[in-house]
């Protein structure tokens, strides 16, 4: 191997000549180099990122991060000479030199160009391979884009489609509305247009809107879920890598705000086949372990969300009052906006931990899709659930599920249908505990109450489904009992003793205690609400301690402490 051209690597002012190693790289001999040995090290570990041996490969990766006392040229010789793989697994090493990486080209900054530009990439897809619900949500994209573009020029602009016009100055903020719309149905169709949304232009023009949106952490979600989704087929790796993703992820990952760090983690996931075997669909998130780690992982730990709840917000820590803040000033580091990536990663840090979001609504718009109804069953969401898990290799481990309300539901129907599918059965056969936060598993008193305070709580689900001892849920309890009594699946639930504020006038309490006690298992109740049950107030709380406790003890077998 010959290097004449020295220019990139600074120091080097000669011919450098590598004669073939023996036993391996270490013994890599220098002749007629005029090159402090740190110059050296650089070069000899950028040429071991490109060893055939994957080991060599990941040590060097490993250690070209850990050393933090490169130049600024030679981070900028290692941007210029380091494959994708590198890029990738630099990307997924905790706190990483962001130098490392080739800045995204910077990109004009037309806003009517970029609002164009999206909806020209929509209109481009195909509607085939994707439900109704996406080709409504399409339409509709589309159809905003043009009534807001002619409301900018009368001064007035209609939002949602939901006919209220309002007086609006010309700022970006319409142009952002429909971007951010635009988006929701991009979202939707990366799950099978991935080629053609590339192809498109897809790339460059989501990195141009990344830019222009940097103060719109909602708009940069769901630009990155989209190239985690691409991500998923490993034929638009490079393209991606090309366009300059890879460094807008690794600057993501290192975002303090958990949500931006939780997308960034999942889409570089999907792009690390040298490491990661497991492909994250959308709305399945890693919590833990966010980057590579040398330590192996024993089991995993899966948390599901309740109708209006969501992959972060439903396991975020309990809000505190004002005086209680002032008097925990001095213990910031125990505040945390999700305890499962935080502290329980911190406790257990030989387990995946995962939070997975499935929509109740497919977008933010208030109309209605007209393919919803088929969305609203237990039994749909537990078909679409049980795929995206066994691509990400839930079952292939040790399981224990932690469920916030109609989460549960959810969880014992995944279950029940992972009996009966051969596929499945290895989930079924690991799954070691279950914790249930609240869940209704006799049903709800909400079907008493009128419709606009159900929707409230279960927007989602067809009321029939909650009414209290409903023969669904009957069959479906009586069916989960008896197989987690044959199956010895450990169980804990909570039940809340305090009524839920809905509205500024009823307070009801949601899940009583008799509807929360699933028959088998300890059943412990606990002074909070329905919407806090699940978020403990600090780290040595009597609900985390006991949420802790019973994780360990239901995995105790396979991990240690």
């Amino acid at each position: 191997f010959e290097m004449t051209d020295t220019r990139s690597f600074g120091n080097l002012r000669r011919k450098t000549t590598v004669q073939p190693p023996m036993g391996g790289l270490k013994t890599c001999h220098f002749s007629h180099v005029d090159a402090d040995p740190h110059e050296v090290a650089l070069w000899v570990l950028l040429k071991r990122t490109r060893s055939a041996n994957k080991a060599i490969r990941l040590q060097a990766i490993q250690e070209l991060a850990e050393n933090h006392h490169w130049h600024d040229y030679q981070y900028q010789t290692a941007a210029q000479v380091i494959d994708q793989g590198t890029a990738v697994g630099l990307a997924r090493t905790p706190q990483v030199d962001l130098r490392f990486f080739l800045r995204s080209p910077a990109l004009p900054d037309l806003e009517d160009v970029t609002e164009d530009g999206l909806r020209q990439l929509l209109a481009s897809l195909p509607q085939s391979e994707v439900d109704k619900c996406v080709q409504y949500f399409t339409s509709l994209a589309l159809r905003e884009s043009t009534q807001s573009l002619a409301a900018q020029r009368g001064g007035l602009w209609c939002f949602g489609g939901n006919g209220l016009p309002y007086a609006q100055s010309l700022t970006s903020v319409p142009s952002e509305k429909v971007e951010s719309f635009c988006l929701q149905a991009l979202v939707q169709h990366s799950k099978s247009h991935c080629d053609h949304i590339v192809a498109n232009g897809g790339l460059q023009l989501l990195q141009r809107v990344y830019q222009l949106r940097r103060d719109s952490l909602k708009i940069q979600r769901n630009i990155v879920r989209i190239i985690g989704n691409l991500a998923l087929n490993e034929g638009v790796h490079q393209a991606i890598t090309q366009s300059g993703w890879v460094s807008v992820l690794a600057e993501m990952m290192q975002s303090p705000h958990v949500m931006q760090a939780s997308h960034a983690a999942r889409a570089l996931a999907n792009l690390d086949r040298e490491t990661v075997k497991e492909k994250y669909q959308d709305g399945v998130y890693i919590l833990h372990p966010q980057t590579r780690c040398n330590q192996p992982i024993k089991a995993d730990v899966l948390f599901i969300h309740g109708i209006l709840g969501a992959a972060f917000k439903t396991w975020r820590q309990k809000d505190r009052n004002m005086l209680e803040e002032e008097k925990e000033a001095e213990s910031r580091d125990d505040y945390t906006e999700c305890w499962p990536k935080s502290w329980l990663a911190a406790d257990c840090p030989n387990l995946r931990v995962l939070s997975v979001e499935y929509d109740s609504h497919l977008s933010d718009w208030m109309a209605k899709c007209p393919a919803e109804n088929q969305r609203k069953s237990l039994a749909y969401r537990s078909r679409e659930l049980l795929k995206k898990l066994k691509l990400a290799g839930v079952g292939e481990r040790p399981v224990v599920w932690v469920a916030h309300s109609m989460g549960g539901l959810l969880v014992k129907k995944m279950l029940l249908d992972a009996s009966e599918d051969p596929d499945m059965h290895g989930l079924l056969k690991n799954t070691k505990g279950i914790m249930f936060y609240s869940v209704p598993h006799h049903g709800t008193f909400m079907a008493e109450y009128s419709v606009n305070v159900r929707y409230l709580l279960f927007p989602s689900v067809e009321v029939r489904e909650l009414c209290k001892d409903s023969p669904a849920l009957r069959n479906l309890n009586e069916n989960f009992l008896n197989m987690a009594k044959e199956k010895e699946i450990k169980v804990l639930s909570f039940a809340e003793t305090l009524p839920t504020n809905i509205g500024p006038m009823i307070k009801i309490l949601v899940v009583p205690t008799q509807s929360a006690n699933l028959g088998i298992g300890e059943l412990i109740e606990v002074d909070v609400d329905h919407l806090n049950i699940c978020k403990p107030e600090k780290k040595d709380s009597f609900l985390y301690k006991r949420s802790l406790q019973f994780i360990l003890e239901a995995l105790q077998s396979y991990i240690s402490h």
